[in-house]
């Protein structure tokens, strides 16, 4: 332990902890900008400079740090002083349209200004070139507001792993930039909007859909149609003051009524329904390769219901829910897309059962439907526009808003959401089970396909205290478990015995470490889930700001006890989805199925 004095208050922390955080922890605030917990400490703002006795220069307090003795002034006239001159520095460069600002009132560089009681700059002069890079699907890019703080560089390069961003030229001329200066849809930029959930200020955000989802509310010949995805239910309270993790369903589906959609489902139906058709891909895939090699009979076969493919097929097989995670391994793995689940991401399987069932049941014309997904995600925005998404030429889903866009239109059209009655989503595609719930946090749609997977083989339930997967929950990069088959229905008898390795994992760092065992043949694994966001969607880039450990922790307890609170926990309980293979799907990886809940993805180039 290291024994200093801040602010004449005499302190202890263990060794090698930096000024600021020494400071943080005695609740003792250092105006901070570039910073980010866990995430960057470099000193380029110089905002957090602090005074120490000895030193002739002051120091960067989020790189310095505290040693034996040490005398630190955090709010010293010289302090103050340098403070205020670097922030008017910043603001001589930067935008001052803050009234119409996308980050209005939710801007870090707004608020330190406040902190810093700084009213106006005394410095003038040439300023950046105004840029908005708007080419990419998902995310948007304006350099005039940028402050080159290099949060996103870091998020960028070492927690995803995509490297795509860098500080380019010296200088004024300093920028932050693509590889080539390229537009950023015209990069391997996965769109999971994890620098979008960083940016202090209003230099990236999402691509806004809230106009065109405005019109086709307001268009008296389209039937508009919404789904929630589960991770949005345990932030949307966020943005209205609640503490995260606090579960808004009931609410949420009520604001969805009054926002004036004509129908309000829920995309967990979806999830409970890529578990049946995902958990029979693995199945599948299995007894192909146990068959082709000669481990087991045709007549073994038969007995499983499931029918083998004419050819081997690539184990372990990967998840395909995250869209971000997806357009990495089409850029950096491209000849192991034959890894990934062929299943759509549950929010695109509902979208085309809307189109093709609900609107065979309903009698709507599907091309006057017009559906929009809420999602905590902004990689979903460009996934929606995919051609391997459609049916009949129609789009799945017509638009993405990510919880921050519904939080807007919320407050747009004037409703009082905390006190809102809450109200249910419609039936049938509104029903799901506690399974689909976990699909918002790292290694629920894993524990989910084993709840239902294990129960189809063995006749009962997954051998887990609570039906959780323990290694598989938690925040770490990777996770992993062996998972036993004992004592089989007579069905799958050949699986007796079986020792079963699953991986999960969050960030697409984590994803390159996985997918490099398969490349060199050394993964132990049979099923693998990949998220493209850390913490898995809970902390997607559509999300609240900012998601710090602390937030994600509190988002992951509520998903688990929304899954605990229900009754039914098993995908394949669910009654609708039972229902619908009945009345229209017909079997899991039938006809119907491939045509309207299965695709392919496609090898691209880094550039």
């Amino acid at each position: 332990m290291i024994r200093l004095t801040i602010n004449n208050k005499a302190i202890e922390v263990p060794e090698g902890t930096s000024i600021l955080e020494a400071a943080k922890a005695n609740s003792i605030l250092i105006p901070n900008l570039c910073y980010l917990e866990d995430v960057q400490k470099i000193g380029s703002c110089r905002i957090c400079v602090v005074e120490v006795k000895g030193m002739p220069n002051l120091q960067a307090s989020c790189v310095t740090n505290v040693k034996e003795g040490m005398v630190v002034h955090t709010n010293s006239q010289r302090v103050r002083k340098a403070r205020r001159v670097i922030y008017e520095l910043i603001l001589s460069d930067h935008p001052t349209d803050c009234l119409i600002c996308e980050r209005n009132q939710a801007c870090e560089l707004q608020t330190l200004g406040e902190i810093l009681q700084v009213g106006e700059t005394r410095f003038s002069g040439e300023r950046s070139k105004i840029i908005v890079d708007d080419s990419s699907l998902a995310v948007v890019r304006d350099h005039d507001k940028c402050i080159l703080c290099r949060r996103c560089v870091t998020t960028c390069n070492e927690i995803q792993g995509v490297r795509i961003l860098d500080m380019i030229h010296r200088g004024f001329a300093s920028t932050i930039s693509t590889g080539l200066e390229l537009p950023l849809g015209e990069t391997s930029c996965t769109n999971c909007g994890q620098c979008v959930n960083v940016c202090p200020v209003g230099a990236l955000k999402e691509k806004d859909a809230t106009e065109m989802v405005w019109e086709a509310l307001q268009d008296p010949e389209r039937t508009v149609i919404v789904q929630t995805a589960p991770a949005v239910r345990v932030a949307l309270g966020e943005e209205f003051g609640l503490e995260p993790g606090s579960n808004v369903t009931g609410k949420m589906a009520a604001s969805l009524w009054d926002l004036g959609f004509d129908h309000v489902f829920d995309t967990n139906f979806a999830a409970d329904l890529t578990i049946i058709e995902e958990g029979t891909e693995l199945l599948q895939r299995l007894i192909t390769n146990l068959y082709l090699d000669g481990v087991i009979t045709e007549e073994q076969v038969k007995k499983t219901g499931i029918e083998p493919l004419t050819e081997k097929v690539a184990l372990p097989m990967i998840t395909s829910c995250s869209p971000g995670w997806i357009k990495y391994a089409e850029h950096y793995f491209p000849d192991q897309l034959e890894h990934i689940s062929t299943c759509k991401s549950p929010h695109m399987m509902l979208g085309a059962l809307i189109k093709s069932h609900f609107a065979e049941i309903s009698g709507i014309d599907p091309d006057k439907m017009f559906v929009v997904s809420i999602m905590p995600c902004t990689a979903k925005k460009f996934e929606a526009n995919r051609e391997e998404l459609r049916n009949d030429g129609r789009k799945n889903v017509d638009a993405v808003l990510t919880t921050r866009e519904l939080a807007k239109m919320i407050k747009d059209a004037g409703i009082d959401f905390l006190n809102l009655q809450d109200r249910d989503f419609e039936n049938p595609l509104g029903i799901s089970t506690g399974a689909a719930d976990i699909f918002g946090v790292t290694g629920g749609v894993m524990e989910a396909a084993l709840r239902t997977v294990y129960e189809i083989v063995t006749g009962r339930e997954l051998p887990f205290e609570g039906l959780h997967v323990g290694p598989m929950m938690g925040l770490d990069r990777i996770k992993s478990a062996t998972v036993t088959i004992e004592n089989p229905t007579e069905a799958f008898s050949f699986l007796d015995g079986a020792e079963v390795g699953i991986a999960s994992t969050s960030g697409l760092a984590g994803a390159a470490t996985l997918l490099a065992e398969i490349k060199e043949g050394k993964s132990p694994y049979t099923f693998i889930e990949i998220m493209g966001c850390p913490g898995g969607c809970i902390s997607g880039g559509g999300q609240p700001r900012m998601t710090s450990e602390e937030t994600r922790i509190k988002r992951m307890k509520g998903i688990y006890t929304e899954d605990e609170s229900k009754t039914l926990r098993k995908s394949h309980e669910n009654p609708f989805i039972t229902k619908i293979y009945e009345e229209f799907l017909e079997k899991p990886l039938g006809h119907k199925s491939h045509e309207l809940l299965h695709t392919h993805y496609i090898k691209r180039k880094k550039y």
